[in-house]
């Protein structure tokens, strides 16, 4: 029976989201220009992109998949926290593409492209980006609504109106405020989550010990659940696409480069980036010892058991009165920045990107913010719908990172290729998206048909990501050999030399 006590944890939980409320609701005031809404003026400094981006990227969704491969994998389960942080620091301290990319003035990644290779791929690559940005967005509410319903002991009959005032919460200061709101939110978020994370994970290692939770690794998973090429389910190729995938994340997923695009200047950005990247260990670290703990304390899954809900499980016995309401603060804390921060990214690159064409000339300022609040809340509906429809399958990370290889196998190619490749063309960048978008696509339904399930499995999701990357890249090649197109025409220089 869980441990949340209504009035005492509750108290604690309401203050929270009372404070957070205010604050968020507070900037609409501020916002009074298109730029205000999207990025925030441009004004973001060191520190506040530092919790605002940390913030962003952890949420209950986060929380749940790295507890999951702690448990499945034990320690080794990390390994992607490690390949983003070390992508993060050395993009962060070279300042590769995202330099230029920031330099560039845009608001997103296909407005940049639109400078290179035309208004075609710009709105090409804008749907790509908001398909996989949702594909992989859409089930974030459902999962933290199982969390917190398993946490709090509620029935999951309780997991609609969860799931509805979740939504409703985040969607009013983010339709409100845009990015003055999350940024400062997400401030407010940073300190509660960080405090949750760091009490609960103390208390882990107090009450079980460290000793306990290397022995149920060493006893449940072998030398695989400290090395991942040791591990029967990960190996080279999950490494591989791990590495790709993370990288490309960091480079071109939106929520991300959000922040970098904020900054005040590019410097800015990549110091953000820089100093970012150890939280980015931590971010997986710790989930991943609160699954191991679960594993320590309940025993491994048996058959057709989900391990996705065997922390959320753990952490409702284990945590005192008091302390309950402070994880779930912190929890909500982590969900309501992601969420927030991903309605607002993909939102934007749908005014930005995909409705450019429809807009003749530019809107008046008071318009454009409201058709950007407008397609805020159709996100959110989008969200709801999508949540309690969609049920995936395998672990939770490998669909994400999968379905976010949509775009982000393409994208990353067209950014590299943009910035320091001077032959790459319009040609190549549609070959580049058609191709990266199409395999994972192509994989995630053969494995929700019955008939070729079997054949998805085989393959392998990991196997399948690093295909969407070789496909993007040939794409780009092939495309840009055969016909360099107007790019190398009018510039006949990469992005790189001539900012």
């Amino acid at each position: 029976m869980s441990h949340f006590h209504p009035w005492i944890d509750g108290s604690i939980v309401g203050l929270y989201l009372l404070g957070t409320m205010v604050a968020g609701v507070w900037m609409r005031r501020y916002v009074s220009k298109v730029e205000h809404f999207l990025v925030a003026g441009r004004e973001m400094n060191l520190y506040l992109g530092i919790a605002s981006l940390a913030a962003t990227e952890f949420g209950i969704i986060t929380c749940m998949y790295a507890a999951e491969a702690g448990y499945t994998n034990g320690f080794a389960g990390a390994t992607p926290g490690l390949c983003q942080a070390g992508a993060m620091l050395v993009i962060g301290l070279t300042g590769f593409c995202v330099r230029p990319l920031r330099a560039s003035g845009a608001m997103t990644l296909p407005e940049l492209f639109e400078k290179r290779f035309g208004p075609r791929v710009r709105w090409l690559a804008g749907v790509v980006i908001v398909l996989g940005g949702l594909l992989n967005m859409g089930v974030f509410l459902k999962i933290g609504g199982d969390f917190l319903c398993a946490v709090c002991g509620w029935d999951t009959g309780y997991l609609v109106p969860v799931m509805g005032g979740l939504l409703l919460l985040v969607a009013i200061y983010t339709i409100l405020g845009g990015m003055l709101s999350i940024l400062v939110t997400d401030f407010l978020q940073f300190i509660i989550m960080s405090a949750g994370l760091l009490v609960v994970t103390l208390l882990i290692l107090h009450q079980i010990g460290w000793e306990r939770l290397e022995e149920a690794v060493r006893s449940h998973h072998g030398e695989g659940g400290f090395n991942p090429l040791a591990n029967a389910s990960m190996g080279w190729s999950y490494l591989i696409f791990q590495i790709l995938g993370n990288t490309a994340a960091t480079l071109t997923w939106q929520t991300t480069i959000s922040r970098l695009l904020a900054a005040k200047d590019a410097a800015t950005g990549q110091r953000i980036y820089a100093r970012t990247s150890f939280f980015f260990v931590c971010r997986w670290l710790v989930p991943v010892l609160w699954g191991v703990a679960a594993l320590a304390m309940l025993g491994p899954a048996t058959a057709g058991e989900p391990t996705l809900m065997a922390m959320p499980t753990f952490l409702s016995t284990f945590l005192p009165v008091g302390l309950m309401g402070l994880m779930v603060a912190a929890m909500l804390a982590a969900d309501m920045s992601t969420d927030s921060s991903y309605m607002l990214g993909w939102g934007s690159v749908i005014y930005n990107d995909i409705l450019a064409p429809f807009r003749r000339g530019r809107w008046p300022e008071a318009r454009a913010i409201r058709w950007n609040r407008c397609i805020v809340a159709l996100i959110g509906v989008y969200l709801f719908v999508f949540g309690l429809m969609y049920e995936i399958q395998g672990d939770v990370w490998s669909y994400l990172l999968l379905s976010g290889s949509v775009y982000l196998s393409s994208m990353s190619v067209l950014l590299v290729a943009c910035c320091y490749w001077k032959r790459a063309s319009a040609w190549g960048a549609i070959g580049a998206i058609v191709g990266g978008a199409a395999v994972p696509i192509a994989f995630l339904s053969l494995e929700k048909m019955a008939s070729t399930a079997d054949i998805a499995a085989r393959i392998g999701k990991d196997n399948a990501g690093i295909a969407a990357f070789a496909a993007a890249a040939l794409g780009m090649i092939i495309g840009s050999l055969i016909r360099p197109g107007r790019a190398v025409a009018e510039s006949q220089t990469p992005l790189t030399s001539t900012r």
